[in-house]
């Protein structure tokens, strides 16, 4: 019975997401789909798919455009409409966030640590046609992050060592720093400066710089990136930019 009890829990959790991948699927394709199509893109058998878009039809998620193909109704986009309206510090950075865009045409994000990685919560992108882009739920490795480094700099001696003992520092790109030691005296030049860097070392050609939001008894990260080329020559400016938004929070 023992052994049955994760095999349970971990059904019932993909089912709770099936829903989820239905949506995102939607999103990837960017029109109506089909029900072969939505099972392709979503990677579930036809038959759980059918189940899946019965219910979300049943509750108003889901209508049908012909006799084959269907598309979300607004539901979905009002029901996150207004979680995202109650948010109190989404409501409280977004502003700001948006600021540091304007000022520095970069796109501008806030994260937190979950586990072993960056949970990114808000991106404001930026206008430029040649542009990081990242979404809010996107997850990053800590060491090969911009925030992932904030959070890791703020950590206590004895616990950085104990999570860089357990860890392997996994090569993301050619740029990615996979050795303690390095790792460690990086994170001690970003607390020296003030604000912590990436090169290329979570996707190639990026650079981002990031500093710590103290908010409602958590630590977040808050970065600005974009293409290396554009964001070196102005990483003096940028970062004073950056700190300048984060005292405004505080």
């Amino acid at each position: 019975m023992e052994k049955e009890t994760p095999r349970r829990g971990q059904a019932g959790a993909r089912s709770a997401l099936r829903g989820l991948e239905i949506m995102e699927a939607f999103r990837a394709a960017g029109r109506p789909l089909s029900l072969s199509e939505l099972a392709r893109l979503a990677r579930m058998p036809v038959s759980t798919c059918h189940g899946v878009v019965r219910a979300l039809e049943r509750r108003g998620f889901l209508y049908f455009l012909s006799s084959r193909e269907f598309y979300p109704t607004r539901r979905l986009g009002e029901l996150a409409a207004d979680i995202d309206a109650n948010d109190p510090v989404i409501a409280r950075v977004a502003p700001a966030l948006a600021a540091l865009r304007d000022e520095t045409g970069e796109t501008a994000i806030l994260g937190v640590r979950q586990l072993d990685e960056v949970i990114y919560l808000l991106v404001v992108e930026s206008a430029q046609p040649i542009r990081y882009t990242a979404h809010a739920g996107d997850r990053k490795p800590l060491h090969s992050s911009a925030i992932g480094k904030v959070l890791l700099g703020s950590l206590p001696e004895d616990e950085l060592a104990r999570w860089l003992g357990g860890q392997r520092l996994a090569r993301v790109t050619e740029r990615t720093i996979t050795s303690a030691r390095r790792l460690r005296a990086d994170l001690a030049g970003g607390l020296r400066r003030g604000y912590f860097v990436t090169r290329g070392e979570n996707v190639a050609d990026v650079m981002a710089l990031a500093a710590p939001l103290p908010m409602a008894g958590r630590l977040f990260g808050v970065a600005l990136a974009g293409p290396l080329h554009r964001m070196e020559p102005s990483e003096v400016k940028h970062a004073a930019r950056l700190r300048q938004c984060i005292r405004s929070l505080v």
